[in-house]
Order: structure tokens, then sequence, then C-alpha cells
């Protein structure tokens, strides 16, 4: 999202134009395909977290492109709004002391963009959604100065025709308008990428849709939006309506909205970026240089760079990326589905248990997929996000007898699923001591029952007991999990209870936050 663009006005022929190169692109990538011009196995993995801006006082912080100044490194990176950065991690093989690898660098970058960060007054927090926003910090004036994002703001609002509606029934009632595409972000989150061949996306893929369910429990991190406690992770919902083209007769019809779980098992990744085209009409029409017909027929490897960025308006929960690096393509598998924090154990712990998980489950003889209705996966996707790790979940029953059955999160992931992450990690070669200890980062949280959802909720409902108006209490929970996170134990091993400080309200028109109807 972070890729310069330039806004100069769209019109009837460059739609045209746009939609010819894409259906061009679709038919090379099937040659490509078809000829096997991928890159080789290189069992690579990468890592890109989004982070909050808030102040001392635990309020977002709108200043992006203060703070990226100071950082001065190409690993960070804009995001949508102004109180969100980015930060990449390099790639790296999946073997050895990878684990602990990306602990330390991740540790390393975020402690250095903290003291950058510090230096104009602002905090780097890793969390799904900070609770201290407020409808009014969420406006086509907040997001970041980047032509791309006042270009898809634009384009989003003219396919909506109206406001986009936030309607979310969780713990509490959420209600609110908003005339732009802001309030998506809201929603911070960890992105997984692993490169794939072609022969084995499909596997993966599907691997990766079965166990969203159970990424979501384990890692929920997001609770309370515009001072409404939701869903324990309510990215999802809030991701989904905020990016909501269709108006509500598009939506009657059944047509899909564009931030997506999917409907089916898939082939080939071939079968997601045909959906792609046949489903979503394009919302940034930008055509690069190539022509990637003739490209292909030269011997060369096309870009697919109207294929590509139309990828990028779609929002599904693992997608398909397709790239070209020194000249060869590849295909990646990028898992959308965790939260941001709550720290850097617990994301590498979360980072163990899928890539461990997906490995196993994609080379099983009699894959999970074959036995789970993709409807059911779908529920379990929902049922999750709004329970988060007290969730029941279905799931195939073991040996012949085959049926669902409803089996509580914490029990699937000890019993069966934790045994599966071990396995895969061996098989990619992850050294034991990196397996063992962030596996049991994962068995800790079932067994405690704790993750950064249920741990924020306890934690503002103690401010609460204390004697806090609503707003107070996120403030002052916020600022304990800042000081939590930037501790660095994991998230289950975090008090619930400490001292909250005078108890003063916060001033001015944030207080509108604690009403229905935002």
């Amino acid at each position: 999202m972070g890729e310069k663009v330039a806004a100069d006005g769209i019109d009837l022929a460059d739609r045209e134009r746009y939609r010819r190169k894409l259906h061009e692109c679709l038919e090379a990538l099937q040659r490509l395909l078809a000829e096997q011009r991928f890159d080789r196995p290189k069992n690579l993995m990468g890592l890109e977290i989004e982070l909050n801006l808030a102040g001392a006082d635990g309020l977002p912080r709108m200043m992006n492109s203060q703070v990226l100044e100071r950082i001065a490194s190409r690993d960070f990176q804009t995001e949508l709004a102004q109180c969100n950065l980015e930060v990449n991690i390099l790639p790296h093989q999946l073997s050895g002391r990878v684990l602990d690898q990306l602990a330390e660098e991740l540790r390393a970058g975020l402690g250095y963009a903290e003291r950058k960060a510090r230096e104009v007054a602002a905090r780097i927090v890793m969390i799904g959604i900070l609770p201290t926003l407020n409808a009014t910090d969420l406006t086509a004036a907040s997001l970041s100065e980047n032509d791309r994002y006042a270009l898809l703001n634009e384009q989003m609002r003219a396919a909506r025709g109206e406001d986009f509606a936030l309607d979310i029934q969780g713990v509490e009632h959420l209600l609110a308008r908003s005339p732009s595409i802001a309030p998506e972000a809201a929603c911070t989150s960890v992105q997984l990428h692993l490169q794939v061949t072609p022969g084995r996306f499909a596997a993966v893929w599907n691997a990766a849709q079965a166990i969203a369910a159970v990424q979501v429990a384990m890692g929920a991190n997001s609770p309370f939006l515009f001072g409404r406690e939701l869903w324990r992770e309510s990215r999802p919902p809030v991701f989904q309506q905020a990016t909501d083209t269709r108006a509500p007769e598009l939506q009657a019809q059944g047509v899909r909205p564009r931030t997506w779980f999917g409907e089916r098992w898939i082939d080939s990744a071939y079968d997601l970026f045909e959906e792609n085209l046949r489903y979503y009409p394009p919302l940034l029409p930008l055509c690069g240089p190539q022509e990637p017909l003739r490209v292909l027929a030269e011997g060369g490897v096309p870009d697919l760079a109207e294929l590509v960025l139309h990828n990028g308006t779609i929002y599904r929960w693992n997608r398909p990326v397709y790239a070209v690096a020194d000249g060869v393509a590849h295909l990646r598998v990028e898992n959308r589905v965790l939260p941001a924090g709550p720290t850097v154990a617990d994301v590498i712990a979360n980072t163990a248990f899928y890539y461990g998980l997906v490995r196993t489950l994609a080379e099983e003889p009699r894959p999970v997929w074959t036995r789970l209705p993709f409807a059911a996966a779908a529920r379990n996707f929902d049922t999750a996000c709004r329970h988060g790790i007290d969730a029941t979940l279905q799931w195939p029953r073991s040996g012949r007898t085959g049926g669902l059955a409803e089996v509580p999160v914490v029990r699937l992931v000890r019993q069966e699923l934790l045994p599966l992450a071990a396995r895969g990690l061996d098989a990619w070669g992850v050294e034991a001591a990196d397996r063992d200890h962030y596996l049991a980062i994962v068995e800790e949280r079932c067994r405690r029952r704790v993750n950064g959802a249920s741990w924020q909720a306890a934690a503002f409902h103690h401010a609460r007991r204390q004697g806090l108006d609503r707003d107070t209490a996120l403030a002052a929970m916020t600022r304990r999990y800042s000081e939590l996170m930037h501790h660095g134990e994991p998230v289950h091993t975090w008090p619930v209870a400490w001292s909250v400080g005078p108890r003063r309200a916060v001033p001015g028109p944030r207080q509108a936050a604690a009403t229905d109807g935002v």
C-alpha cells in the first residue's frame, strides 16, 4: 500500500485499457504456470507488522511522516493513516535458529523506532486496534500523505456512493458512519509470507484457510473500537465494513465484499487470480508500461503490474502474491489473519505455530480440507473472531467415523495442533530449542486461557472497577499495555491488576465515543 502512484485523474479510456491488460496478465500467468517458469523451492518466509503511534497519554498521534523522517530506514514505511507505520523484515530461510533471529531483528528494529518516535513525543504500540481511537481520529484528513491512499479513498467512495457504515454487535453495539475509508486504518496486522512453488500453492493456501480460525482464536488482540467492546478480534468485521463498496442493494444480491474469506477450496493459484477478475471491478485502473504477452513471447518474465495492483485491492485473509525477483517469477501465500502484538515473543510464537502447522497440514495424505467443508471453515473464522480463545470450533473427527466435532479451541490446539506444528517446524529444519520455546508460549496461552484480547478486556474492566470513566479507563489500559509490550514478556504472563493512577477524565469531544451512534 505504500507504493507511490500518480493520481492525475481517471477517464473511461483508462478503465477500458486497464481491463484489457488485466485479462492479458491473467493469460500470461496461465502460460507461466503451464510452462513451469517459476522459482525453485527456497523455503523463504517474510514478515510485515503494522504499528500504531500513540502519545504518553495513550491517545493516537497523527505524525508518521515526522517519525519516519527520523527513523530514516527503508524497512519502515507509511500505512493508511498518519497514526500507522509498517515494518518489513527481510526474507529468511525457514531453518536453523530463524525464529530467534526474527525475534532479535524485530526487537532491535522496534527499539530503534521507539527511540526515534520519542524524539517527537510519540510511542510505538504493537496492537490490533488502538483502544483509544475515536471516530474523529479517522477521517480523510488523517490519511497518510500518499497519492495512492487518496486515489483509493476516492475510488472506493465513488463505488459505494454513500457513507461507509460500521454496525458491529459484540459485547457492546457499535454504530458509526464515515464518508471515507479511514476507519480501515484502525486495523493493524501481522502479515506472514511463504514462498511456494505452483505445485504446492493450493495445498498451502487450503491449509492456511483451514487454520485461520485457530490463528485468530490464539492471537486475538483487537477487542475495542471507538470506545466500544466488540468482538475479541474485531479487525475482520471492521475491515470488511470499512472497505465495503457495495450498497445495501448489492449486498442483498449476494455481491461479494472486497474483504473476503472466500467460498471454496482451490486447485491452483490461478483460481484466486481468476476470481479476482471475475468478481471485482478495478478500483485503481493504473497501467504500467509492459505488455505482458509481448514480454512473454520474447522469452522474458512479465511483472503483471496490473494484476498485482488489482490483487492488492482485494483483501483476502490468505492472499495470493505474484512477484518477480532477479528476473524470476515466484508465488507466495500472504497470511493476513493475525493482529499485531502484543509482544515480539507473542508475534514469533504465532509465526512458529503458523509455519509449522501449515507445513504439516499441506503434506498430509488425507488433507484436512477434504474433511472440513469450506462453509464450516468460514463459520469457524467468524466464531473465533467473536469469542477468541474461548471459541468452540468445528473440526474433523479423527479415525474412520468421519464427520465434524465441536471442540474448544484450547483443547484442539493442545491435544492435536501443537504436535502437528512441532512436526512441521522439524520438517523445515528449525532448531528444536526455538521450536520448543515458541510453541510453549502458545501452549501456555491455552492453559491459562489468556491472549491479548482477553488481557485488554480484563484490564479495562479492572480500571473501570477502580472508578475510572470509560475513556479514561481505555487510556489507562493502553498505557499499561504499551509498558508491558515494551518490557517484552509474553502476554499470558501479564498481571491484570495495577495502580491505575488518578481518576481524571479524558477531556474534550473524545468522550462522544462512549455513546451509540458515533
